[in-house]
């Protein structure tokens, strides 16, 4: 008598492909690479003594189109990207559509010790880069000993 059995041979690596597969339906980001876990832009947030550096990652945006507010201790960097497709009254096909369009907007929690007064924003190259001054009270400061 021949058996068969009801269930793949190995079910531990059909659940976890199951399992990885419902994850990736569910990251609805767009990114360069597919499907991301963070948003669009991408940002790289860091810092250094005296200031804290934002740079956010946003080629072919006209950076008159991207808004940039800082209000609280949040930083909010909101702006849209125009598709480049064919429009619908042409007559064409579009084969394959990777790169994210539309509306975008992320927030950016500040530390307290930021100065409102002090930020500066530069566009070049598909990079905004934000860079926002301590306050002069929370700057280190040598403490000479007698």
């Amino acid at each position: 008598m021949m058996y068969r059995s009801l269930f793949p041979r190995d079910l531990f690596a059909e659940l976890d492909r199951l399992q990885r597969e419902m994850r990736e339906s569910y990251e609805l980001s767009p990114s360069i690479r597919g499907f991301a876990r963070g948003g669009f832009p991408a940002m790289n947030v860091g810092g250094t003594a005296s200031s804290v550096e934002i740079y956010a990652f946003a080629p072919g945006i006209d950076p008159t189109s991207i808004d940039a507010q800082m209000e609280k201790g949040v930083l909010t960097i909101a702006g849209e990207r125009k598709p480049q497709l064919p429009g619908k009254d042409e007559k064409a096909t579009v084969h394959i559509d990777e790169r994210f369009a539309g509306r975008f907007r992320r927030v950016v929690s500040l530390p307290d010790d930021v100065d409102p007064n002090a930020v500066n924003a530069k566009y070049r190259d598909g990079v905004l880069h934000i860079s926002i001054q301590r306050r002069q009270a929370a700057q280190p400061r040598r403490i000479s000993i007698d």
